[in-house]
């Protein structure tokens, strides 16, 4: 689901507006997505579990594999972590 958006103005140098064109032009998408892009790195960063979390699905060390039947019941089993 697309989040609400409201326009809103930003005063920005000349150089910074002209930087942020030449790099959305650069990755083909719009300057808002490229500064909501940017904000959003900045503003939500994972926390330090989260973060380690990321680099244990990624490494493929101590994962535990669902059976069949927490599968089926997955709803339950989330609620037992």
């Amino acid at each position: 689901m697309e989040a609400t958006r409201t326009n809103t103005t930003v005063s920005l140098p000349d150089y910074m507006l002209a930087d942020l064109n030449a790099e959305a032009r650069r990755k083909g998408i719009t300057v808002s997505r490229l500064i909501e892009d940017r904000l959003e790195e900045s503003m939500y960063q994972p926390n330090a579990e989260t973060l380690a979390a990321i680099e244990e699905c990624r490494s493929g060390v101590e994962l535990e594999e669902l059976t069949h039947e927490q599968i089926e019941h997955f709803e339950e089993y989330v609620a037992s972590l």
